[in-house]
């Protein structure tokens, strides 16, 4: 297809190259290509939750042949190089610092989770670096772990860090105390839920990878790595490893999935170019399954007190939560934001609250890290309004939809700023819910209740209203290149991990300058290319690069007009661009864009003065977006069994400009399944004598099937964003910010004739069968 407009659902344009194997992951650069004789490293990872190392002994390690280094604690610290940061510096609610958990690549002296990593082997071969791992002998000494988050600060239970009294590493808060709690003191009725938003392993279907290289005689590194935007790695490693940020260079190639978790700093990577200076070679580590579930950071873990009150009338007057947010054993490069400044700014969700306050406390444990996955904070908040107004509406009697009905900001108060400081800059909630209800004939659920009742069956209805509020940083650039062969090459400083982000930018380059599809290709990923790049994560994709695409573009047209005139022998003022074509006004005279970028290039190389197409912008990023939607979910229970079935699921989204519809309803469906993942299957289990993780493989922990999931049927209600110029909402993480929630207020409505009136997740079979058998013997 060479031409098209927006707002098509133009089929991906990486697909045929990804499908017929084409792609290029981090482990394909072994042992060809850049990375030619790489050496292989393998990591010798601690077996206990919390433990004193007493020795390690790795002379008969690194006598096995084949092995090139083993490396420990103490070769890290004597290499003089720094911790491994978190990034996010934070107040706690008396002014003073949060606590710290200094972080080093290999632990030194004490482990404190299942995974830490101990010692780092480099060898030729898997086979050799695996056998001098067994050989590696450490002493430890156990010490008592705490793994279970709900007791992790009670008197008495073993402190992860001397310097972090009660495992608390900071105590943080937002919103207006005192006006939220004389709301409270005024309210007609007051709604209070405790919920337990259940930790996630991420799981993406490419594990983490990296290789480096180190350059003697440039006195240079180079990292490949799959992540989710090389900059903020270059940054921080070259902080590690105390060097000018020119002297290393990141390099991101496909990436298979990242959902938040390939964003961070990692000590894998920082051990590879370690070893890689040390041994004079290029050094690959690949994670083997269970490794990832052991050292990729977890997403979630968290239990929250939420309170609601409402005044005669069922409208909302406030909310305050208490939110005791698992940090695991480090904190991980953003862990501290995401249940605070990221989650907090959703907490107003689309309704009128007059105060809001939220308290924040973040827990060490002795278990893998927590950071960003999916909606990074905002579906844990979303989670917690949505439970409390389906609460609220049983308790007052009010119906589940009037009540929000009753309490949405209307689309004529927009701009609204919310008492959590956010400014919505349109919406219209109210509709978009309405189109979602009438999609699943919600009023014809009693029939089919009865339906479900009558063969045996409880069935439930649920809906759950999201507020998304994207981010990241505040600039992006996009550059345009015409190249030599005829093609156009669009350099972008975000990083697709398989949203289709190729297409978007194609699409938006070949709207802009009439350019055929088929001849425009996306560049990613590689900092020395691209200075400079916000990355992926926080739904910003598409309107950042957007803007920072569609300002080039200008730039582009705006040369090619001056070019234009030098070719044409005309006025700039003269030149008229349309379709790919600069023709002077009023007549037949023009030349294509493609072969005009030739004709200047040629002239250029010829030393002769002429204007290239070429361009670059920065573009300003000042306002984030706000996409928001309706999920409804019905579910059917078999008592006998707990099992649960979804026969029906309907999200309604206002994404703004869907640019891509085939491409965002693709968003959709993914991030519905992870919250089904979530709600109903994802268990993540620590033994709590021990410490170990016990759902450490796909035998024990439970990622939905095809089979688990119900088709799912999405529309879109388009409110266009008015603070950027496409008119986007990000669309990204949408679909697992509202599920969840629809998923349990359905499964709470399927039972409460049974008595039930709360569950949390993930809903398996188990947790249904037996809270079925207990509401039976009451």
């Amino acid at each position: 297809m060479a031409k098209f407009g927006l707002s098509q659902s133009l089929r991906r344009v990486e697909d045929p190259r990804l499908l017929r194997g084409g792609g290029r992951y981090t482990d394909d650069l072994v042992p060809q290509g850049v990375a030619a004789g790489a050496a292989i490293s393998h990591i010798l990872r601690s077996p206990h939750a919390h433990a004193r190392i007493l020795s390690i002994g790795t002379e008969a390690a690194k006598a096995v042949p084949g092995v090139l280094a083993v490396l420990t604690g103490e070769d890290w610290a004597a290499e003089g190089l720094n911790e491994i940061p978190c990034a996010i510096p934070m107040k706690n609610r008396d002014g003073s610092p949060r606590g710290n958990t200094p972080r080093g690549a290999l632990a030194q002296g004490v482990v404190r989770h299942v995974g830490d990593p101990v010692a780092f082997i480099v060898a030729e071969s898997h086979a050799a670096a695996r056998d001098a791992a067994e050989a590696i002998e450490v002493e430890y000494e156990t010490l008592p772990s705490v793994t279970d988050l709900a007791t992790a600060t009670d008197p008495g239970q073993p402190q992860v860090w001397p310097e972090v009294a009660n495992n608390t590493v900071f105590d943080w808060e937002t919103g207006n105390r005192e006006e939220t709690d004389r709301l409270f003191a005024g309210a007609a009725h007051v709604t209070t839920v405790r919920i337990v938003n259940n930790r996630i392993v991420v799981a993406s279907m490419e594990g983490r990878a990296a290789v480096a290289e180190y350059d003697e005689g440039y006195d240079r590194f180079t990292l490949h790595a799959g992540t989710q935007g090389s900059w903020a790695l270059k940054s921080t490693l070259a902080g590690v490893f105390n060097i000018p940020k020119e002297k290393l260079r990141v390099v991101t190639h496909d990436v298979g999935g990242g959902f938040g978790m390939k964003i961070f700093t990692y000590p894998e990577y920082a051990l590879c170019m370690m070893a890689a200076r040390r041994l004079g070679r290029p050094v690959r580590w690949t994670s083997e399954r269970t490794e990832a579930f052991l050292s990729d950071t977890h997403g979630r873990d968290n239990i929250t007190t939420g309170q609601l009150a409402l005044d005669a009338d069922g409208k909302f007057l406030a909310m305050r939560t208490k939110n005791i947010a698992n940090m695991g054993a480090y904190l991980s490069t953003y862990g501290p934001y995401i249940p605070t400044a990221a989650g907090t700014k959703v907490l107003a969700s689309v309704y009128g609250f007059r105060a809001i306050h939220a308290n924040v406390i973040g827990v060490v444990t002795n278990t893998t890290p927590v950071d960003a996955y999916r909606g990074a904070g905002r579906p844990e908040s979303n989670y917690v309004v949505e439970r409390l107004i389906d609460a609220a509406a049983r308790e007052t009697g009010i119906d589940r939809v009037e009540l929000r009905r009753r309490n949405m900001v209307p689309s004529s108060a927009m701009p609204h700023t919310t008492p959590v400081g956010q400014t919505y800059d349109s919406g219209e909630f109210a509709q978009v819910m309405d189109h979602a209800l009438a999609l699943m004939d919600w009023d014809g659920f009693p029939a089919r209740r009865a339906a479900s009742l009558a063969a045996g069956k409880r069935r439930g209805i649920g809906l759950a209203y999201y507020l998304e509020a994207t981010g990241g940083s505040d600039s992006e650039r996009a550059e345009v290149r015409f190249a030599a062969d005829g093609g156009v090459e669009v350099l972008v400083g975000t990083q697709s991990t398989g949203q289709g982000h190729e297409t978007a930018y194609v699409m938006i380059t070949a709207h802009e300058l009439g350019i055929p599809v088929e001849k425009i290709r996306v560049i990613q990923g590689d900092s020395d290319e691209i200075p400079t790049g916000g990355g992926t994560g926080g739904a910003r994709s598409l309107y950042s690069e957007g803007t920072a695409l569609l300002a080039t573009t200008a730039t582009v047209i705006e040369r090619g007009r001056q070019a234009a005139s030098e070719a044409l022998e005309a006025s700039p003022a003269d030149i008229e661009f349309a379709d790919g074509r600069f023709a002077i006004a009023g007549t037949d005279r023009a030349i294509g864009i493609l072969d005009l970028a030739r004709t200047q290039r040629e002239r250029a190389a010829r030393g002769e003065a002429a204007t290239v197409l070429d361009a670059a912008e920065v573009a300003a990023i000042p306002s984030h977006t706000f996409p928001n939607g309706c999920h409804v979910a019905e579910v059917e229970v078999d008592p006998e069994t707990g099992i649960i079935s979804i026969p029906r699921y309907v999200v309604t989204d206002d994404v703004g400009h869907a640019l891509n519809p085939l491409i965002v309803r693709g968003q959709v469906h993914g991030g519905v399944a992870q919250g089904i993942g979530q709600a109903m299957l994802e268990r993540t289990a620590y033994d709590p004598e021990s410490g170990q993780l016990l759902s450490a493989s796909f035998m024990d922990y439970a990622l939905p099937r095809a089979g688990d999931l119900p088709p799912i049927e999405v529309e879109f209600v388009s409110v266009p964003c008015l603070t950027n110029p496409l008119g986007v909402k990000g669309a990204g993480e949408a679909g697992a910010v509202g599920s969840p929630p629809a998923l349990m207020n359905a499964l709470v409505d399927a039972l409460s004739p049974d008595g039930i009136t709360h569950l949390d997740m993930p809903a398996t079979p188990e947790v249904v069968w037996k809270a079925l058998e207990t509401s039976r013997a009451a």
